[in-house]
């Protein structure tokens, strides 16, 4: 290491080494529940003993009991209505996300540490309504995750239980036959609600983190609506750029594996349901449509999250080209056709509300969408017209030549993305079902 005359080193060791320690918090800050809560789910691995329960833990509910699950309590020998044949596609399925979703968290909680995870460290920087917004929206973030999680826990305890009530003579068991099917419905009803509490957690916190953004965005198109210098506007996109450019980076992988898998189980069940000896009924393809629904409501949620934000960002093209435009209409107002302006205007002009289809708007409900970025009325000029035209020109122009919103590995998660995938999708559906389906006609 370099050092100067006096034998001192030039970088200070505990410099280089601070940029790459954990976020430093207290056990009261705003995430203290947050906390309890992960520590509750055992997915909390704040230190080593908290790693071992959570890797005891998860091993347990997403390895072991679903594998103890299907090879001793199958069933096979049941009757129809207890027979389970679809269930090592349901336990693959339910148990490869959520082993995604645990690896993934363990890994970016240990390496980053929650608050630096969840952009809790960069909020500081922040105005007081994205702060308050944003605080809100993690305290509101365990209810929206007890919304997925609990109805699907519902429906699988009902399952569960009429299935070892009413089937306690032919399901083997140990001992006691009621104790044994008691502790086995337990145990199933505890490895399903841990792996879908696992599955919906990560998407919630990536919701999440993608509301910050959102947050962040509107509270950046307020500088379209005052006097802002350019330079500060092309370095706050910039800021936003770079954490959008984050957060893809941190969610590429889970979002394209979860992908891959979710399409996987969902052909699997598929191909194994338009069998010509398949036999379908509530009783045996019930818990499989359940796990369908949960896989697919898991995805829904990091898909709609990752292509709200991206058209969010790519509206701000939008507001900087209506912004330019109202300025240049405004600067060359009341002038003389060729005439050049001498001097700067500085003054507060309202134009009319205007829809898309040139009607006023004076008494129309924009609806909920209407926000800041995506309006679609004329923006008021608050001496903004002090700004040069080149300078909102090259402005306009760098919005244009660059599109900020969440990337999959080069590919912009956005509304046409997902009409592409679909697009796929319904094709591999359709060339399945004509293999099988097609095959019995």
């Amino acid at each position: 290491m370099a050092t100067d005359d006096n034998g001192e080193p030039l970088i200070k060791s505990r410099a280089i080494s601070s940029k790459y320690q954990r976020s430093v918090s207290h056990a009261y800050d705003e995430l203290h529940s947050f906390r309890t809560y992960l520590r509750w789910m055992c997915v909390d691995q704040s230190s080593f003993w908290m790693a071992l329960i959570s890797w005891s833990m998860f091993l347990l509910f997403a390895v072991i009991v679903p594998a103890i699950s299907h090879f001793l309590l199958a069933c096979p020998s049941c009757d129809a209505k207890h027979s389970r044949p679809y269930d090592s596609v349901l336990q693959l399925s339910l148990s490869s996300v959520a082993s995604l979703s645990f690896i993934f968290l363990s890994r970016f909680v240990k390496k980053f540490g929650l608050r630096r995870f969840l952009f809790f460290d960069r909020l500081c920087d922040e105005s007081e309504t994205v702060r308050s917004n944003y605080t809100g929206q993690l305290n509101r973030s365990l209810m929206i995750l007890l919304v997925f999680v609990i109805p699907c826990l519902i429906a699988e305890s009902a399952y569960k239980i009429w299935w070892y009530a009413s089937g306690a003579s032919q399901i083997p068991f140990l001992g006691n036959v009621y104790l044994s099917d008691a502790v086995a419905c337990t145990m199933e009803l505890l490895s399903w609600l841990y792996r879908t509490t696992v599955i919906f957690l990560v998407c919630v916190l990536f919701r999440l983190i993608c509301h910050l953004q959102i947050l962040r965005l509107k509270d950046f198109a307020s500088v379209f609506h005052v006097d802002s210098d350019v330079a500060s506007v092309l370095a706050e996109h910039l800021r936003i750029r770079r954490n959008l450019r984050i957060i893809s980076h941190r969610f590429r992988a889970y979002i394209l594996w979860a992908l891959i898998i979710v399409t996987s189980s969902q052909f699997a069940c598929l191909l194994i349901t338009t069998k010509s000896s398949s036999d379908l009924n509530i009783y045996k393809t019930g818990e499989l449509a359940l796990c369908s629904v949960t896989l697919l409501s898991a995805l829904s949620i990091i898909l709609r999250s990752a292509t709200k934000i991206t058209h969010k960002a790519q509206a701000i093209t939008g507001l900087a080209a209506k912004w330019h435009a109202c300025a240049t209409l405004d600067a060359f107002d009341g002038m003389a056709e060729g005439e050049t302006p001498t001097g700067q205007i500085a003054r507060e002009r309202v134009y009319p509300r205007v829809g898309t289809d040139g009607e006023s708007e004076a008494e129309d409900d924009p609806g909920d969408e209407e926000c800041e970025i995506n309006s679609t009325r004329l923006m008021p000029l608050y001496a903004c017209t002090t700004i040069s035209y080149q300078k909102r020109q090259a402005l306009v122009k760098y919005f244009e030549n660059n599109s900020a919103g969440i990337t999959m590995y080069g590919f912009m998660l956005d509304r046409s993305t997902l009409h592409t995938i679909f697009g796929i999708e319904l094709s591999l559906v359709l060339w399945l079902l004509g293999k099988t389906i097609g095959s019995f006609t």
